[in-house]
């Protein structure tokens, strides 16, 4: 969402970097460059004030220009305010003392609510919560059933005892018949959760098109009917400056504690995400960023700061990966390495596995710093290699896994053609696969990692795989063009010299390298003559090998 943003303020930031001293025509000048990229980004005008005022301030004073390196302090202060903006610090839930505690969801319809109340509660099972979700939208068509399909999906229960709307020819707007009490579905459910011991209750609310005096109504009476502890605003991140707006509005009619930003992996400009929280004064809680249950994690401002300047966001990649990977298996894995034994096939299967339970590569790629350089590269990237892979490894047989090199030109077209792929295929992969088990014998050795602090990855970026169909065929060197004849006559008396002594079996003219083997400095022995070693010293002992 941010990818506009991020190159130019990583632009700007480089020709800084090109700078020994800042003048304040050089700031002024950064400065004006930020405002216009917050401003493309749909960030609101209020928010690039303050933000551009900040960031002048602390840049005319003594803190850059005694700097040792005043560039990178300016992208300091950027930073900085930048994380100001997005709120500061990282807000978690606020958990009620006596349980359950209550959740309310409120904003605008389509913005999410229903799908962001299956991730909420599938995130709060895999804390050890037993959350219970409450279907109060009896209103829109079908709401009540497409919560219960999310609540199967995430493993949760649904307290849904009215079918609400389930004609899709009724209309959803704000004129639309309502049918059934949302208010009190919402204050019985808080009742059965405590009734069935659930400690979490998620009670998704209905939405409008638009702001209307009969949806503000109903969220203020569902909230005083169950009294939240929490009562989350959840907005499209991709609706742009509009989202003040209704930020304010629900901001005045429902009073919320914290917002939760949807569709954060669109290709929109992003303004919403740098702009609710410092408009509203409640924190960002929670960010969605795609359409499986698992793509749904906390908003850590300074993090997200990173990623828009381009730094990375390396501790979130550690949390993913210590989520998805199995430390027994790491374990097993490392006392293998210890002990000698070469890594295999059947190995590197069971890391491909891990990582694909990480999530989107192209997510994990992209929060490493400065992949915003090859941007293009990581667009390019086919999710689907990953399973490629597999099903290549898959065909093998035990085997061709632990030792590659057995797998000859009959045995490669039998893979091939049961993993449905190419050959070319796979040459690719066990190419990858050599550079790996090489670098996993550095690192048993104390070598070190590789490069990027992991071995070589089929289907990386720039590695050859997965980089869309034009990349899938392996580059094959371009042929040497045979050598003409040439133009300089002597030159070219030359060439037709050393092709006759060819045709004839000879070698050239005169070449150093066509010395018969043995010869010092191409001077060879004559024809039929056998040297005389007669005269030659040798150690005590060795004559009876020259048959003396």
């Amino acid at each position: 969402m941010f990818n506009s943003l991020s190159d130019r303020l990583t632009s700007t930031f480089k020709n800084l970097r090109t700078r020994g001293r800042l003048s304040e025509a050089d700031i002024d000048a950064t400065v004006r460059e930020i405002r216009r990229a917050l401003l493309d980004a749909d960030v609101a005008v209020p928010v690039v004030r303050e933000f551009t005022a900040a960031v002048r301030e602390r840049a005319l004073s003594s803190e850059v220009s005694g700097a040792l390196n005043p560039a990178q302090q300016v992208v300091k202060i950027v930073n900085e305010e930048l994380v100001d903006i997005l709120g500061g610090a990282t807000r978690p839930l606020t958990l009620a003392k006596a349980p359950p505690t209550v959740i309310m969801l409120a904003g605008l319809q389509g913005a999410g609510k229903t799908t962001l109340a299956g991730k909420l509660a599938h995130a709060l099972k895999g804390q050890g919560h037993t959350p219970l979700l409450v279907a109060a939208d009896l209103q829109r068509p079908n709401a009540v059933t497409q919560l219960s399909v999310v609540a199967e999906r995430a493993g949760v229960p649904v307290f849904a005892p009215h079918p609400g709307n389930t004609s899709d020819a009724d209309d959803p707007a704000a004129d639309a018949p309502l049918i059934g009490d949302p208010v009190g579905v919402a204050r019985d459910g808080v009742a059965f959760a405590k009734e069935r011991q659930h400690d979490v209750v998620i009670v998704d609310t209905a939405g409008r098109l638009g702001i209307d005096q009969v949806l503000m109504q109903q969220a203020a009476d569902i909230r005083a009917a169950v009294n939240p502890d929490e009562v989350l605003f959840v907005i499209d991140a991709m609706i742009g400056q509009d989202a003040v707006n209704t930020a304010k509005a629900f901001a005045d009619g429902v009073d919320f504690t914290g917002v939760v930003l949807s569709k954060l992996d669109g290709d929109a400009r992003g303004g919403a995400a740098l702009s609710v929280a410092k408009v509203t004064g409640r924190p960002i809680m929670f960010a969605s960023t795609g359409e499986k249950l698992t793509d749904f994690e906390v908003f850590h401002p300074d993090r997200m700061a990173s990623r828009i300047l381009d730094m990375g966001d390396v501790l979130t990649l550690i949390e993913q990966a210590e989520k998805a990977f199995d430390a027994e298996q790491a374990e097993k894995m490392a006392g293998k390495l210890a002990s000698g034994q070469d890594f295999t096939l059947a190995d590197f299967l069971v890391q491909m596995q891990q990582l694909k339970n990480m999530g989107s590569m192209k997510k994990m790629l992209g929060m490493l710093p400065g992949m915003a350089q090859m941007r293009d590269q990581l667009d390019q990237f086919d999710e689907r290699e990953v399973g490629r892979i597999e099903a290549i490894i898959h065909s093998m047989t035990p085997a061709e896994r632990d030792n590659p090199k057995i797998i000859n030109g009959s045995r490669r077209a039998r893979i091939a053609k049961g993993s449905g792929t190419t050959t070319t295929a796979i040459n690719q992969l066990l190419e990858r696969f050599e550079n790996a088990q090489k670098m996993m014998r550095q690192m048993s050795k104390g070598g070190g990692l590789g490069p990027g602090g992991m071995p070589a990855m089929p289907g990386g970026p720039g590695m050859g795989m997965g980089m869309g169909k034009k990349s899938r065929g392996k580059t094959q060197p371009p042929k040497k063009a045979k050598k003409g004849k040439s133009g300089n006559p002597a030159k070219r008396a030359q060439q037709e010299k050393e092709a006759m002594q060819r045709a004839l079996g000879g070698g050239p003219a005169t070449s150093v390298s066509s010395a018969p083997a043995g010869s010092a400095f191409g001077v060879a022995p004559k024809k039929d003559e056998t040297p005389d070693l007669s005269n030659l010293e040798l150690p005590p002992g060795l004559e009876k090998f020259l048959g003396r």
